[in-house]
């Protein structure tokens, strides 16, 4: 009897419009199909496979996910990608951005009152005006950071691309070291080998305004990360205001450690 009340109960708060992430958070409630969606962004060189362990986790406390393919042709293409992803969810929506999908949430969310939190994981976290370039450079020792580019991208035409533009793919024999350092070797060549190229126009694109300007925000950073140093990441984070989460973990911290990182989606979905 009991838990047919209870039942009873959840379909008449639902019916009410009042079912939100925080309680499917809570209480791993299997209708997070109307209550709500974590939206996961990919960052470059990657794509959304790079949050499978999350997802798998997400989903087993009773989460609807949705994970976006991004185009990585520009930041602007890239924010209205995630754009419609949010559009075409039903209820409130989570969004989370690892790396440059952190930039790219920042613009993606800005003003949509859909969005009812935001968290970075090992990302960019742009004010109006900076670019991502300019922010991985800021602190000096980023791996992905060199006077001659080549030494560390493989750079290759394609069909439409501006006049000194370029896909960029990291050199394989780098990509351990750089993106992937503590995690198995054998999956470090993996991801290496599946990584997906980044338009170079998208490195100095400045961003627009910010939506953590009015959006709540959380930041897990990666003290071992090679790509956006824990120093920038830790100055961004503050710079928003997020509530910090540091982990010992490389750039690769949502495969690396999975479970701090779904921990802190999950304080984001309660609050």
């Amino acid at each position: 009897m009991k838990s047919y009340i209870l039942r009873l109960f959840a379909a008449l708060v639902v019916s009410l419009g009042l079912v939100t992430l925080a309680s499917v958070a809570a209480c791993g409630s299997s209708s997070a199909s109307t209550t709500g969606t974590v939206v996961l962004v990919h960052g470059a060189w990657a794509d959304g496979s790079s949050w499978s362990s999350v997802t798998r986790v997400l989903q087993a406390r009773g989460l609807k996910v949705v994970t976006v393919q991004l185009p990585r042709t520009s930041l602007a293409d890239d924010a209205a990608t995630v754009t419609r992803a949010i559009d075409a969810q039903q209820g409130p929506v989570l969004l989370v951005g690892h790396s440059y999908g952190g930039a790219v949430i920042t613009n993606a969310a800005t003003g949509d009152k859909q969005v009812k939190a935001l968290v970075y994981v090992d990302a960019f976290v742009p004010d109006k005006g900076q670019t991502v370039g300019e922010l991985a450079s800021a602190v000096p020792g980023s791996c992905v950071v060199a006077a001659d580019p080549t030494t560390i991208f493989n750079l290759a035409t394609y069909p439409g691309a501006p006049a000194g533009v370029f896909n960029a793919y990291v050199k394989q024999s780098l990509f351990p070291s750089c993106f992937a350092n503590g995690l198995p070797a054998s999956e470090a060549r993996v991801l290496a080998a599946s990584q997906a190229p980044l338009s170079t126009i998208a490195l100095g694109q400045p961003s627009g305004g910010p939506a953590w300007k009015t959006i709540p925000s959380w930041a897990v950073v990666g003290t071992a990360d090679r790509v956006i140093l824990p120093a920038e990441q830790l100055a961004m984070a503050r710079h928003a205001h997020a509530r910090i989460t540091k982990v010992h973990a490389p750039h690769l911290s949502m495969i690396s450690d999975p479970g701090v990182v779904t921990q802190v989606i999950l304080q984001a979905a309660r609050a």
